[in-house]
């Protein structure tokens, strides 16, 4: 699989944060549902600390992605959803941990809840592995 990161020179430069586009030959698609601050037995961690959940999210993230023999340089695409727009520096500075040298395309959507009341974050994502 080879990617190629998009920035055309009619729009301001994101990165690290995220990329506009992303072009890629070769590959499956793997797209990784809605991930949420649970951990394997179903407890949510973190409540009420989005730094704690969004460690817990992008833990796993990585599992899908490693279970599906990937990693964090195969994702293309995610949609991160917060329940407060306060939380954006905190969600920001935790997944530019987890993105190597190219993030992917990402869009942020703040929403009034999530399905469990306890969720402050909630990020799926596209990978080509």
């Amino acid at each position: 699989m080879t990617r190629t990161p998009i920035q055309p020179a009619a729009l301001p430069d994101p990165r690290p944060r995220y990329t506009q586009g992303i072009l890629t030959t070769g590959g499956s698609l793997l797209f990784i549902a809605g991930q949420t601050a649970v951990d394997a037995s179903g407890q949510v961690v973190g409540k009420g600390n989005i730094e704690e959940q969004t460690e817990q999210v992008f833990r796993n993230l990585a599992a899908v992605l490693q279970a599906a023999g990937a990693s964090f340089d195969n994702l293309v695409m995610t949609t991160a959803y917060l329940t407060d727009i306060a939380y954006r520096p905190v969600y920001n500075a935790v997944r530019l941990k987890y993105y190597g040298h190219e993030a992917p395309a990402s869009t942020l959507v703040v929403v009034q809840s999530l399905a469990n009341p306890e969720f402050l974050i909630e990020i799926d994502g596209i990978a080509v592995i």
